[in-house]
């Protein structure tokens, strides 16, 4: 497979998140067109504020700060810092990365496990939570909520842009910027893919943990 092949394939699958064995989401997902629910449901203009806690990633690349933003997207903020304060990302893996397109993703407990097939599939026990969109543009360093084909399904798993993606703009959940270890993540999504896969590392790509740390702290 070419490499403009497999760019335009996982650029689809990624626009759409859809989590069957080679999705970027967490289920079956399709395309959401341009002009689908409009801008009706898009938070405009406003700044994104810090929450008084970041998230520290600790990864076996090094570590990656987020800066939160609960005013664009408080569902996703309260869930995302109630599954690092329980422990649940711990042990999880980045199992889907593209150096090319800039992205990485992680946050399923699926990838705990050794079956590398069932990675990208799962989800919390928590309930899924409802779109969160923004006008915030998916710009290097931007963390996004992937979720399944329903606008309503965000959940667990989360990605970093590390490039500009102006197709993801408006479609998926904006909730946090890295602020610190952008170049560990870039370090990540260069790692050895999986033979015949298009997005899966070769090796596990471990998080170690995510903890919770004062926003102050960091610069």
């Amino acid at each position: 497979m070419n490499r403009n092949f497999r760019r335009g394939a996982f650029a689809l699958l990624c626009l759409a998140f859809a989590l069957s064995a080679l999705a970027c989401g967490q289920a079956s997902n399709s395309n959401r067109g341009a002009g689908d629910a409009g801008d009706a449901n898009v938070k405009a203009g406003i700044k994104p504020e810090a929450d008084a806690e970041a998230a520290v990633i600790e990864t076996d690349f090094g570590r990656i700060v987020i800066e939160l933003y609960p005013n664009l997207a408080p569902q996703m903020v309260a869930r995302f810092k109630k599954l690092a304060g329980e422990g649940f990302y711990n042990g999880t893996a980045i199992h889907r990365i593209d150096p090319e397109l800039g992205i990485i993703q992680g946050g399923d407990p699926n990838s705990k496990d050794n079956d590398p097939a069932n990675d990208g599939m799962g989800s919390s026990a928590e309930p899924n939570l409802p779109a969160e969109f923004s006008d915030i543009e998916y710009v290097r360093g931007t963390v996004g909520a992937a979720r399944s084909q329903s606008e309503d399904s965000a959940n667990s798993q989360f990605y970093i842009t590390l490039k500009r993606q102006p197709a993801f703009d408006k479609r998926y959940t904006v909730f946090g910027r890295v602020i610190e270890g952008i170049n560990n993540a870039d370090i990540i999504s260069t790692a050895p893919l999986a033979e015949g896969t298009q997005d899966r590392p070769a090796d596990k790509i471990l998080v170690k943990s995510i903890t919770l740390a004062p926003r102050a702290n960091f610069k």
